[in-house]
């Protein structure tokens, strides 16, 4: 089977969620095209495709729908995309862009739904968004793209539910939730006594203020999730915190391997996010082992439950109360870490998240030669 594939370069988490599921697919003998948008990448951001034979990659720099100049883009891509597809002859075409559902061709449509402007504006503002024309363009291509896909797939029953209020008519969804192969991260370092959140510093969903407004018992790092491939990001190992130190660090970008030693290394990660999709960062410190302290949003409530503690939704005092519990007491806290690594292993591991889509790869073929 032939799998044409869209990402972006921008978005760290969906870079992550593309390298494994094309890798996972690969490895069960599949053929994938993927194309790019956004940035050019560089070569540290490609060097996990040398090993995969299976992969014809077609980067781009066209601008993403989400982006105010999206719109000035959106028909030369949508061309692009709509001629690749009749060129290389996919079997199914997996859109992890919402507006490309509806691209005139004969193949079954998969869209994924990473997130979109409206249900992000109305997570961070509490309403929607002021109409303007370009939202309104927006609104009517994600509307069109949802209505022209075979199956719409989100990683949480929050998302399909967010989806279908949002734009009337988003129907066939089912959720597969994204996945991470554990070999990546490590577990078995010895922790230190240290809180690790990330997130998009300028991304008001991620509201890392929170954590900024309280002092702590013990050292916190914000790294900013945004990808950065300078020289002085990638000459240093990690953060290092100075010793005694209670107040909050802010870090800026880290390589992909920098991150993971600071997963490896933190006891706790906090997500304050209020509006959470994806949650990839947290799946990498559930594997690493760190406890999870997480904002109460029905999407990571979903999908962490009992693994995680919750702090009252957007409080900072709450926040504080259960960092601070978590530190004062280390059988509890170690306990949550160990609930977090096995629910990440068993339900959000990469092989299970590509079997899961293969399995609806073949169901939406399936159906289309029924009707045909």
């Amino acid at each position: 089977m032939h799998v044409l594939m869209t990402t972006d370069t921008l978005d760290s988490n969906l870079w992550a969620y593309t390298r494994e599921l094309a890798g996972g697919l690969i490895g069960r003998g599949f053929r994938v095209t993927l194309v790019s948008f956004g940035e050019i990448p560089l070569p540290e951001q490609t060097a996990w495709m040398d090993s995969l034979a299976g992969l014809d990659y077609r980067p781009t720099a066209f601008r993403l729908d989400r982006m105010d100049e999206g719109q000035q883009d959106f028909a030369e891509s949508s061309a692009y995309v709509d001629s690749l597809l009749r060129e290389v002859k996919a079997d199914v075409f997996h859109s992890n862009h919402l507006c490309y559902g509806s691209l005139p061709v004969s193949m079954a449509r998969i869209v994924v739904a990473h997130g979109d402007f409206i249900t992000w504006w109305k997570s961070v503002h509490g309403r929607e968004p002021r109409e303007s024309a370009w939202l309104r363009w927006y609104r009517r291509t994600t509307v069109q793209g949802l209505a022209g896909a075979s199956a719409i797939v989100a990683s949480s029953d929050w998302m399909l539910d967010s989806l279908r209020s949002t734009y009337l008519g988003a129907a066939n969804g089912v959720v597969i939730h994204h996945g991470r192969n554990p070999v990546h991260f490590n577990p078995y370092i010895t922790k230190n006594n240290e809180v690790i959140a990330v997130g998009h510093l300028l991304d008001p969903a991620s509201q890392v203020h929170l954590l900024a407004e309280r002092q702590y018992p013990l050292p916190v790092c914000v790294v900013d999730s945004k990808p950065d491939h300078s020289a002085e990001t990638r000459v240093r190992a990690d953060v290092r915190f100075s010793k005694g130190s209670e107040g909050v660090v802010m870090g800026g970008a880290r390589s992909e391997s920098q991150l993971r030693l600071m997963y490896s290394r933190a006891s706790i990660y906090v997500s304050a996010a209020c509006y959470e999709p994806s949650g990839m960062t947290i799946l990498e410190a559930a594997l690493s082992r760190c406890a999870l302290i997480l904002n109460d949003i029905p999407a990571l409530r979903e999908i962490w439950g009992p693994a995680a503690v919750f702090f009252r939704t957007n409080d900072p005092d709450s926040l504080c109360d259960a960092v601070r519990i978590l530190h004062s007491d280390a059988e509890l806290r170690r306990g949550f870490a160990n609930r977090a690594f096995n629910r990440a292993r068993e339900c959000y591991n990469a092989n299970r998240m590509t079997g899961n889509y293969i399995q609806l790869y073949r169901s939406v073929l399936k159906q289309r030669a029924v009707v045909a």
